[in-house]
């Protein structure tokens, strides 16, 4: 199996504040996982780290063979060339809790942007296929719409379009469905089980543990900034191994 993403001993600090300490995993081609606990536990943070939205303080992150960290002088990390990380960046796509579109662009716009702009791609073509993936998100009907006149479900789906249109070797998303009204919920995990049964390399920060446990081959539980049990759902959500774990699980059944 080949291996798309590797964490090593990741470390990111906050001033005084360990956000994350010593992380590693891995994550093979072709594989959901999803990582959950509660706010505040890095989750969110290690997503970040990955699609370098947020300097590391320790560690590396490698993404199939190239390297976040060239080296360490003083105990500090030196970035690669801006080239690796470019391409690094070129094999990510990151879906947000907040959508991220662009307010004054049509959905259309919003799609192509990154193709046009990044991945130099004629107009027409980048039109062309933004609209097989708008319909593939079941809004092409709503392409020369704004995203203020679309509902947090349309708009998150645009924003996994928009994602998946760089043709990214994995995509992350960071609590891609927190910032919807419960009914609009259910639309967005749709097209992502959709994603994950087409063998959409996945890394998935998620506070919807019934949705994990369906969606993701391995769950990563995090707690103050640490992994404290990783394995498959079947482990991590129905035969919790770890006190914290059997803690955090059961407040969220009490809630349901």
């Amino acid at each position: 199996m080949k291996e798309i993403v590797k964490v090593e001993n990741l470390v990111k600090k906050y001033k005084d504040n360990m956000a994350v300490k010593n992380v590693s995993f891995a994550v093979n081609e072709g594989e959901v996982l999803a990582i959950i606990g509660s706010s505040g536990s890095g989750k969110s943070t290690v997503l970040r780290c990955m699609n370098q939205l947020e300097k590391i303080d320790g560690g590396n992150i490698k993404i199939d063979e190239d390297e976040m960290i060239k080296e360490y002088k003083n105990g500090k990390p030196i970035y690669n060339d801006k080239e690796t990380l470019k391409k690094m960046n070129l094999k990510c796509g990151m879906v947000f809790q907040n959508f991220n579109l662009f307010p004054h662009k049509s959905i259309l716009e919003n799609v192509t942007e990154a193709m046009i702009t990044v991945l130099k791609m004629e107009k027409k073509e980048a039109e062309e296929k933004a609209i097989k993936l708008l319909d593939k998100m079941g809004i092409q009907d709503k392409k020369d719409a704004y995203p203020c006149n679309l509902s947090g479900g349309q708009q998150q789906r645009v924003s996994i379009a928009r994602a998946l249109a760089i043709e990214p070797e994995i995509l992350f998303m960071d609590e891609p469905t927190s910032a919807l009204d419960p009914e609009l919920i259910g639309e967005v995990l749709k097209v992502i089980k959709k994603l994950a049964e087409e063998k959409k390399t996945m890394v998935i920060v998620t506070h919807e543990i019934q949705f994990a446990s369906q969606v993701a081959d391995r769950i990563i539980f995090m707690d103050k900034g640490s992994i404290i049990e990783m394995g498959t759902p079947k482990e991590v959500i129905e035969n919790p191994k770890e006190e914290r774990t059997k803690q955090f699980l059961q407040r969220y059944l009490e809630r349901e």
